[in-house]
């Protein structure tokens, strides 16, 4: 006698059967090979030392010292750390971090089956669930509540291509992200830097002014005894006006410059409190630069553009996915009565398993025009890459060559200062002797002032070659930010 297996337990097993299956084809879909090129970093002919470097190359480098270890300034230091937190370029960054991480998330759902749940429920003649059906007349209600499930086989590894795009564009954007905080970094400096140069001009102009006054004052003198003419004591005038005019110029110069650090502090324009003169600020002796290969590592300009080669090799792959067939697989369970007490009765229940399968046939060359884009696209992402890496190589050697020469820029100029230093108050002496005419001390001063600036401004472009140089070198590359701040 042949045993015939209840309908509830034949459901079941068929359940079990297919549950079985779509476990096996979710593990065959998630190591089975991906189609496409697998990603491989383009090659850089990476020099072996920098151009300006002097000595051997060395693994040690400038740029793995945080921030906060090269400003030695504390008033600077609190402005950079000010400009963390609330420099508006810096959060957009961040946001657009998120948005990234958010999308990437997104499409690394793909690999996954979406269970989703129905309920409906409707009134109607000749009606069931809302379409219409043959009857008697009759109004009748109707209930459905269902969970159902779908999910794309992988099996050619077209979602994981797709999913390892969107995690290189997010790490493209925390690559971004690093970009502007090393931006941030350099413009808080550059311009607190700039800002102390301003208050050094403004003192060498003040001191310019009283030396023209101490001048007149001696003219005058020279004039009221009867040994100088009219026209020393207004050259001498015409002198301090002169001077007089370049300080409240500065005064003007030295507000716009604060105003400016304020934007990149985030906060109202306003007054900006100074630390350090420019000339007590501290001047590396030595700076290791390390190896140039390092640099592209460190780099979050390079590891960027890296990363949007890598999102368009997996396009590639994603790009060959879409000739294959897709496999398909769907699920629903539920329930179905006219009655909501029954519903979840066995004579309600209902369920269903399904595949598809899907590819394309004709598409007029679509398909082949988006595999060729995404080849054209690497390409161009790759290019970029090589070039931003060569521009790399091309600040980090401008920086160091550039702070050589600036030592012994300084060190003539020094001297020149010292000079013309000495030659005012020689001039000054023999002139009070009637050994020397009043052209001869307003021609040193009028020379000592400009001297004076010259060796202001090479000071602070010495300063900002070792903020550029640090930035070039992709500088703080671990960590950003000083313990206990985000």
């Amino acid at each position: 006698m042949t045993t015939i297996a209840p309908p509830q337990a034949t459901r079941r097993k068929q359940v079990r059967i297919t549950a079985l299956f779509i476990i096996c084809l979710f593990a065959l879909s998630l190591a089975g090979c991906a189609v496409g090129p697998n990603y491989r970093r383009p090659t850089v002919n990476a020099p072996a030392t920098f151009g300006g470097q002097e000595g051997q190359a060395q693994q040690a480098s400038f740029a793995d010292l945080p921030w906060w270890d090269v400003f030695k300034d504390d008033a600077l230091k609190g402005l950079i750390r000010e400009a963390l937190t609330n420099n508006y370029d810096l959060r957009i960054a961040v946001a657009r971090m998120e948005e990234a991480r958010a999308a990437a998330i997104q499409q690394r759902s793909t690999l996954f089956p979406q269970i989703n749940y129905q309920g409906e429920a409707s009134r109607g003649r000749n009606s069931f669930l809302g379409q219409p059906t043959a009857g008697t007349g009759k109004t009748v209600d109707s209930y459905l509540a269902a969970f159902n499930a779908t999910w794309e086989v992988d099996l050619w590894g077209r979602l994981r291509r797709l999913n390892e795009a969107a995690t290189a564009q997010y790490l493209s954007s925390e690559e971004a992200r690093r970009g502007v905080v090393l931006s941030l970094l350099s413009n808080v400096a550059q311009s607190y830097f700039q800002l102390l140069e301003l208050d050094e001009q403004l003192a060498i102009a003040r001191r310019t002014s009283e030396s023209f006054a101490g001048s007149l004052r001696i003219f005058q003198d020279q004039l009221a005894g009867g040994t100088a003419s009219k026209l020393d004591t207004s050259s001498a005038q015409a002198a301090l006006a002169t001077a007089n005019a370049a300080i409240p110029e500065l005064e003007r110069q030295i507000v716009l410059q604060e105003n400016q650090i304020s934007i990149l502090l985030g906060r109202n324009p306003g007054p900006i409190p100074r630390g350090r003169t420019l000339l007590e600020q501290d001047m590396p002796p030595e700076i290791p630069v390390g190896l140039p290969s390092a640099l592209l590592e460190r780099r979050p300009d390079v590891r960027e553009a890296e990363m949007n080669v890598r999102a368009a090799n997996a396009q590639i792959g994603a790009a060959i996915g879409d000739f294959l067939p897709r496999i398909g697989l769907t699920t629903l369970y539920g329930g179905v009565s006219t009655e909501l007490s029954d519903i979840t009765r066995p004579a309600g229940n209902f369920w269903s398993a399904a595949a598809n399968l899907s590819g394309p046939v004709f598409q007029g060359g679509r398909i082949y025009g988006e595999y060729r884009q995404a080849k054209a696209s690497w390409e161009e992402t790759k290019l970029q890459y090589e070039e931003t890496a060569l521009n790399a190589f091309q600040e980090v050697s401008n920086a160091l060559i550039s702070r050589q020469k600036l030592v012994t820029v300084r060190e003539q100029q020094q001297l020149a200062v010292d000079a013309y230093r000495e030659a005012v108050s020689v001039s000054r002496t023999r002139y009070l002797a009637g050994k020397a005419s009043y052209l001869d001390v307003l021609q040193s001063q009028q020379e000592l002032f400009p001297a004076e600036n010259s060796l202001a401004q090479t000071e602070l472009n010495q300063l900002l070659q070792i903020v550029q140089l640090y930035i070039a070198l992709g500088g703080g590359w671990k960590p950003l930010s000083p313990p206990g701040h985000p």
